[in-house]
């Protein structure tokens, strides 16, 4: 069993930062990418960045040079450092990641956090 485990969301306000983390654990064999999506109300959920291991990272349009993702592998974690924060960018924000688990090292399969709450206002 795999589990993805997000903090760090919250209400803050416009042109303020925040910092989103996400913890994998369990029978984790490799993890072949990790990243973050959103999903704001009403819309459907969107790529925000993703890091691949060994891959160029991928940003969407709207957070280019406003938020940088990372990832420390010897904790199984990656972040998503949040600057200059609009109220567009309100949203569930979602953990996600491509793990192959020990008990099917040749599977890729895909893994959710449960969201964490990110609030753009004043």
């Amino acid at each position: 069993q795999v589990q993805l485990v997000e903090s760090g969301g919250g209400l803050v306000q416009p042109g303020g930062s925040l910092r989103l983390s996400c913890a994998a654990s369990g029978s984790i064999f490799s993890i072949n990418s990790m990243g973050w999506y959103r999903q704001a109300p009403g819309k459907q959920r969107e790529l925000v960045a993703v890091l691949p291991s060994g891959g160029k990272t991928n940003y969407a349009d709207s957070v280019k040079d406003r938020f940088t993702i990372s990832r420390d592998n010897a904790k199984n974690t990656v972040y998503l450092q949040m600057y200059s924060l609009k109220p567009e960018d309100t949203a569930a924000y979602y953990c996600y990641a491509n793990i192959s688990p020990r008990d099917s090292v040749l599977s890729r399969l895909n893994y959710w956090g449960q969201g964490t709450q990110v609030t753009v206002s004043s």
